[in-house]
């Protein structure tokens, strides 16, 4: 749809970036930190740790400085549930709800506004060792959690993500690491453990609403727009099966308290569907969120299954790289979209469609709370990184925030990954996103020292100017 009058970003749009606990504060094991998931998972050889990732912990004021400076009107972070309970449940652990709390407190003295992730893969260890999120106790453990982030932070902090990039951990185990001995889930463990988040998700949400009258919550969940491969009604089909199964399944119970139709026979028909007790739809619809999040990066490009095992890949995937799954899907390549060195499609204008189907099947304002680009980000002689492509994606894909507004898209804000270089899950420091470089390789730590990219000033340029890109 072309426009005559293309609507401005509104005035109290939140500007903001992002990043996540185990990927940029290091520090994994003092103060009283239990190990996470994370920390005693297996992770690709030759690339960083996340020991001391970006050092953020002992730098968070140097950080926030930067962030001010580079005029962020948000900041969307995660805390460490092993931080404030280092065994998952049980006794508080002061010195992490102190360090919370700075960070908190040094955003509202710049007017950043804190967006708080309360949970971003990193299930403390001795849960896991107990079920994780097999075992409903977990469920119980993350409301307490949840119950004391809101009683301690729940007058600082005004808008709050639940889990991020559930379906991410359902869909992709192994995105975050492989266990110690190298066996994943099977997918009837992890649609229950999936089942198991909504219900904790759900309890959360409510008791946000019951303790935090002038808070919002919702669910971040990595979403993106399938598009069939061609006009033929069969790929029209599967584009529809993986758009419902890797997306508005989970945001469907999430918003509306119910499975999705063909979400739930796709789990009948493969008998991987959860148990479902008394009570835990009630639950999961009870949460009700203010506004949705979404990560997004890539579009897919979908054609009709053919019944055998050749629709999967042999090739490696991650979140954003489809594999295909017998008599459901089939990957299909698109001529008409871009990738990164890393195999991600780069489609801003399948930005601006997801936010459409998302906004008119939930109604609900919408956070984007990632988008950018991973790149082998090089330091010049003249200490800085020439990130032009940053620029071009992040540019690329405004316009179409834009577009979706015009659309009469209630987007709330922009936090693109990331606002400072953070360990990528997959390629280490390899792989950057941030506008602020930290001087550190894989396995020399350098000095750490911060050093604003190119992207840095054009960011800051469009933040002053709400929305003005050159």
């Amino acid at each position: 749809m072309k426009y005559n009058h293309i609507k401005p970003f509104p005035e109290e749009f939140l500007w903001g970036g992002s990043t996540s606990a185990y990927q940029v504060e290091g520090a994994w094991n003092v103060d009283g930190k239990g190990p996470s998931v994370i920390d005693m998972m297996n992770h690709p050889e030759g690339t960083a740790g996340f020991t001391v990732a970006s050092d953020h912990y002992n730098r968070y004021k140097e950080d926030i400085q930067l962030f001010a400076e580079l005029g962020l009107k948000a900041y969307r972070f995660s805390i460490a549930w092993t931080r404030i309970f280092p065994e998952g449940t049980g006794e508080i652990n002061k010195t992490g709800l102190e360090f919370y709390n700075n960070i908190i407190e040094e955003l509202n003295n710049y007017g950043i506004e804190p967006i708080v992730t309360m949970y971003h893969f990193d299930l403390p260890y001795t849960l896991e060792e107990n079920g994780g999120w097999d075992n409903r106790a977990t469920v119980d453990a993350f409301v307490e959690y949840g119950r004391t982030l809101f009683e301690y932070f729940g007058k600082k902090v005004r808008y709050w993500l639940t889990i991020n990039e559930q379906n991410t951990m359902i869909l992709h185990p192994g995105a975050i690491g492989v266990p110690k001995g190298g066996k994943l889930p099977t997918k009837k463990e992890l649609y229950q453990q999936n089942h198991h988040m909504l219900i904790a998700q759900g309890r959360v949400m409510q008791l946000c609403h019951e303790m935090c009258p002038n808070g919002k919550i919702g669910p971040a969940i990595n979403l993106t727009t399938m598009y069939q491969a061609t006009c033929k009604p069969e790929d029209a089909i599967a584009a529809h099966n993986w758009e419902t199964i890797r997306g508005w399944s989970f945001l469907d119970l999430a918003v509306h308290g119910r499975y999705n139709a063909l979400f739930w026979n796709y789990l009948v028909e493969r008998q991987i569907e959860p148990i479902i007790e008394e009570g835990d739809l009630a639950a999961i619809k009870s949460g009700a969120p203010d506004f949705i999040a979404i990560n997004y990066y890539s579009t897919a490009t979908i054609a009709e299954s053919k019944g055998d095992a050749s629709d999967v890949s042999p090739r490696a995937g991650d979140q954003q790289i489809m594999l295909g799954e017998e008599g459901v899907y089939r990957a299909a390549e698109n001529s008409h979209v871009g990738k990164t060195r890393y195999g991600w499609v780069i489609d801003p204008v399948g930005l601006r469609l997801t936010l459409r189907k998302a906004f008119e099947r939930y109604n609900l304002p919408i956070l984007i709370t990632e988008n950018g680009i991973g790149a082998p980000d090089e330091l010049t002689d003249e200490a800085t990184v020439e990130d032009d492509y940053r620029i071009d994606y992040i540019r690329d894909h405004l316009k179409q925030v834009q577009l979706a507004l015009t659309d009469g898209v209630q987007v709330i804000g922009y936090c693109p990954w990331a606002v400072i270089d953070v360990v990528s899950t997959h390629q280490g420091y390899g792989k950057r996103y941030g506008f602020i470089y930290v001087n550190r390789g894989e396995d020399d730590l350098l000095d750490l020292r911060r050093i604003k990219k190119k992207s840095f000033h054009w960011y800051k340029q469009v933040i002053e100017t709400n929305g003005r890109m050159s």
